[in-house]
Parts: C-alpha cells; structure tokens; sequence
C-alpha cells in the first residue's frame, strides 16, 4: 500500500508533522510504502481566477494532485489557525481542485488528524475537514484529535496519554480493516 502522510501546515517547527509522521508508523507493514509530504515543497502563487486565467495551474499543484492519485491511503494532521485551515494548505487545494476532471481527493481513503498546543486540539478546524471533504472527493474513514500536545506527545514515543493513546489505536485498528474491506471490494 502506498500511504501519503502530511501535515497541513508551512511550519518548519509543525507538531503536526511531527503527529502524522508518528502515527504514520502504525501503518507500517513490509510491502508499504509511506511517503511523508511538505507542503513547503508546494509553495505557489496566492489562488485566484484572474492568475489562473493569465498563467495558468502551477506545476507545483499538478505535482500535489499527482502523489494523491499514486496514493492508496492518505493521512492529514490539521493545523488550525484562527479556527480554519493554514493558509497554504488552502491555498494548495484551491488550486488543485482547480485541475479540470478531478475531484480533489479522487475518492481516496483518509484518516484526518489534527493537533495544537490548546486544549482543543485543532477539533475546530478537524470538524470543517470532516464535514467538508467528502465534498472534495474524499472516503473519510475516521478522525481524531490531539489536545495539549505539548502534555500529550512526546518525539520518539507518539502519544503519551494513555487513554489518548488507547483511542488512537482503536481508530487505527478501525481504518485497518475498512482498507482492508476496501482494497478486497477492489
């Protein structure tokens, strides 16, 4: 299976980075593939119909869409910022649901995620992603959110929190076996 990981965040210092590419781990067997994506090597023009017009779809948002379609899986961290998505991961998919013929997410699998220092754990911003993209073309099969990062995360040894623990594996196991009830429907 190849799997898709990244954090929806420019930041160089993203605890959002560093949650996907822990929880990315549980996916790990012999005959996968993770790729960890950052959105930094995505960088382009700010969207808007008139630079569409004039200069077209970047390359950069092909070359986005484009490790989607070879995906089998995708995992998505949020960041939140002001209760919304990071502004270059929005501005990122604008322009790639610009692609004609594609939905964004072309139907993938997705397992999304999200993180922040607060108490909250970027739900704000986690509760839009699951309510919007399915809309994008999206097969969400479970989220979840991490509180207090800081308190609840420690490099090298995931989630901390033992109880936040338990429910992150329970939500692994689960989309476990719904790839699985996916990839033998196929």
């Amino acid at each position: 299976m190849n799997i898709l990981a990244f954090a929806a965040s420019n930041s160089s210092q993203s605890i959002n980075k560093k949650f996907v590419t822990s929880v990315s781990k549980y996916y790990k067997e012999p005959e996968d593939v993770i790729e960890i994506l950052d959105l930094n090597d995505y960088e382009m023009p700010l969207f808007s119909i008139d630079r569409e017009l004039s200069e077209g779809i970047p390359q950069a948002a092909k070359d986005f869409a484009t490790k989607i379609d070879c995906a089998d899986f995708l995992l998505i961290s949020l960041a939140e910022h002001n209760g919304s998505y990071c502004a270059a991961y929005k501005n990122i998919i604008d322009w790639v649901s610009r692609i004609p013929g594609r939905k964004l997410f072309n139907s993938k699998p997705v397992f999304l995620l999200a993180t922040s220092p607060g108490a909250m754990g970027a739900a704000t911003v986690l509760n839009t992603a699951v309510n919007r993209i399915t809309w994008d073309g999206a097969n969400v099969l479970d989220s979840f959110s991490l509180p207090s990062f800081k308190d609840n995360f420690e490099e090298g040894k995931g989630v901390i929190n033992m109880n936040m623990r338990a429910e992150l594996e329970a939500k692994v196991r689960k989309t476990k076996r719904s790839l699985k009830e996916l990839f033998e429907q196929a």
